[in-house]
């Protein structure tokens, strides 16, 4: 599932205009950030499984893009947060949109002969998982 849910992700931000040509690297900064109000650059990169510089360099060209913002945070100068703007949200909600599409054509004929409950809980897990881009 996971190489599928990678690949359709892949599709989507190809096929999504708005998505400015980001990569999957910053593709998952996006949706770690949208789970947050602010997050900081050290625990973004722990939660990506990156160093921070590389973090860094990632949250600067979502910046560039207009797709979220790093402040240094009130209570601690050294630290960075960052945020995702308007844009970034919007951009994160075409993608999944998009994804959320393309499971649905992949898996329509299966659905087919599957009863209404079965394709309400399925439903729900295709949210559930979407949540993790």
């Amino acid at each position: 599932m996971l190489v599928g849910g990678i690949g359709l992700t892949a599709l989507a931000l190809t096929e999504a205009t708005e998505t400015a040509d980001l990569t999957l690297a910053q593709w998952r900064v996006l949706v770690v950030v949208a789970d947050t109000d602010g997050v900081r650059i050290g625990e973004l990169a722990s939660r990506l499984g990156v160093a921070v510089p590389s973090a860094s360099r990632l949250v600067r060209r979502l910046e560039r893009h207009g797709l979220v913002t790093a402040e240094r945070a009130d209570d601690d100068r050294r630290a960075t947060n960052v945020r995702l703007t308007d844009r970034g949200r919007q951009v994160r909600d075409v993608v999944l949109r998009r994804r959320r599409g393309l499971v649905e054509r992949a898996t329509a004929d299966a659905r087919s002969g599957l009863s209404d409950e079965t394709v309400a809980a399925l439903g729900l897990l295709a949210d559930a998982l979407s949540r993790f881009g």
